[in-house]
């Protein structure tokens, strides 16, 4: 059931590790919360997360030896969807623009000035400060994920300990180009996730 309560959405979330094995997201509605997530801010718009969604059994069973401390939440989630960043997404730069353009959300003059800086900037980038921006982006888009996901009656749980090294080659993705950064695990609990402590704001916030 989808829900717009925002306190709900955001203070109830939790990170569950066991899911109803019986639920199974229908692929329209997992590309209809990953559009949503796709809203998240990025860095000059460029977009570089991609989104693998491994739900078929085979793809949990590649997947399976990469997730050695979180195969609970593999073998019983509707689907593990790890969240990639492209070292290339520039060459989406003129789709991105020209459709704004096209959609009135900039003229012609900003697209063609915006672009003009930004292509060769990213061009010129290397391996180390690109990666800086696609985790900074792509992870934003993780988060927006989980609320979205939460919103539409499901649990999730973010995993960052797996076998980064070997995603790519194992579901013949390009490794030189597709960072991973995360998984995401998302399904119906099946056990209620646990409440967690949180430091106070006064803790964590100074104010200058």
């Amino acid at each position: 059931m989808k829900s717009n309560d925002f306190e709900d959405i955001v203070l109830n979330r939790k990170s569950v590790k066991v899911f109803d094995e019986n639920v199974k997201i229908p692929q329209t509605e997992m590309e209809e919360m990953i559009q949503k997530a796709t809203k998240a801010p990025s860095s000059v718009n460029m977009q570089p997360w991609r989104f693998l969604v491994v739900e078929s059994e085979e793809g949990k069973d590649k997947l399976r030896p990469l997730v050695r401390f979180n195969t609970r939440q593999n073998d019983t989630s509707s689907a593990m969807v790890i969240i990639l960043g492209d070292m290339k997404n520039y060459e989406y730069g003129e789709e991105i623009y020209s459709n704004a353009v096209l959609n009135g959300y900039m003229p012609e003059n900003v697209k063609i000035e915006m672009l003009g800086k930004i292509l060769p900037l990213y061009q010129s980038l290397n391996r180390t400060e690109m990666n800086d921006i696609i985790k900074i982006d792509s992870s934003l888009a993780a988060m927006q994920l989980m609320l979205v996901a939460r919103s539409h009656g499901y649990d999730t749980n973010p995993i960052g300990g797996f076998e980064k090294d070997q995603i790519a080659e194992t579901f013949g993705l390009d490794a030189t180009r597709f960072e991973p950064v995360m998984i995401v695990a998302i399904g119906k609990a099946k056990n209620p996730g646990h409440d967690s402590y949180r430091l106070s704001a006064d803790t964590v916030t100074k104010y200058v």
